[in-house]
């Protein structure tokens, strides 16, 4: 039987593929539970992996929560394991990007918003149909899609149903990126290379201070800054010496 979670790993990279592309990707518990080994392990992996990307194999990225499986009624491990999980993502000390192509409707809208910055094609779809289907938001959606599109927008994707491409997502703060299909995967590549050249010492500390002091007032999240500095990497020296030889070699 095969990996329903894939993990790949290159220099410092590490890409978990959800991989269920005869299901488009869908949802279901036994993806939730190689996911969360998954993540559990990474957050452990800190000195060898210093960025996560989350993607699907085949056609998508996800077309969202497995409505067989929901259905039939799931069996969970734990109370709220697919929130948990997702919030466990969310929280990885790496900086992790959901990195979408095609569907990425509800649930799977919802794990792609753990993503500190979400990726997209231009034909990506993204879309909150828990209305269509009368159910409510227990993964997330609630609390990130405001926070990350603010109220109106958010209020607009959850009320309407409605899909927005890559290009709209991007206009409307969704994504952080909008790139074309077929350049897709080299874009990504670029955008992980750039990002794993910085220094994962500053990343992890700007994540933690990031989520630590999400709604803080300013001043409240000033002191937090200055009280719960990670201070300078252990190649802080290093990489100002090489920065000075480059310039003087100019």
């Amino acid at each position: 039987m095969s990996e329903l979670v894939l993990r790949q790993d290159s220099d410092g990279l590490a890409t978990l593929i959800l991989n269920r592309p005869e299901k488009l990707n869908a949802l279901n518990v036994e993806v939730f539970k190689e996911l969360r080994a998954h993540v559990d392990l990474l957050a452990e992996q800190t000195d060898t992996v210093g960025l996560v990307v989350v993607r699907g194999a085949g056609k998508c990225f996800s077309a969202g929560h497995d409505l067989a499986d929901l259905a039939e009624g799931e069996d969970l491990p734990t109370p709220n394991f697919q929130s948990d999980t997702i919030e466990r993502l969310a929280n990885l000390p790496q900086p992790v990007i959901s990195a979408v192509h095609g569907h990425c409707y509800t649930g799977a809208l919802e794990l792609a918003l753990a993503g500190d910055l979400i990726f997209a094609s231009e034909t990506a779809k993204f879309a909150d149909t828990h209305a269509k289907w009368a159910v409510t938001p227990i993964w997330g959606m609630s609390q990130r899609l405001p926070r990350r599109v603010g109220l109106s927008r958010a209020r607009e994707m959850m009320l309407t149903g409605r899909t927005y491409g890559g290009p709209a997502a991007r206009a409307m703060g969704l994504v952080n990126f909008c790139v074309a299909d077929d350049a897709f995967d080299d874009e990504l590549a670029t955008l992980t290379g750039e990002m794993l050249a910085l220094s994962w010492h500053t990343h992890r500390a700007n994540k933690q201070l990031l989520l630590e002091t999400d709604g803080m007032a300013l001043g409240e999240g000033l002191a937090y800054e200055v009280a719960h500095t990670a201070g300078v990497g252990s190649d802080m020296e290093a990489r100002i010496a090489a920065f000075m030889t480059k310039g003087k070699s100019r």
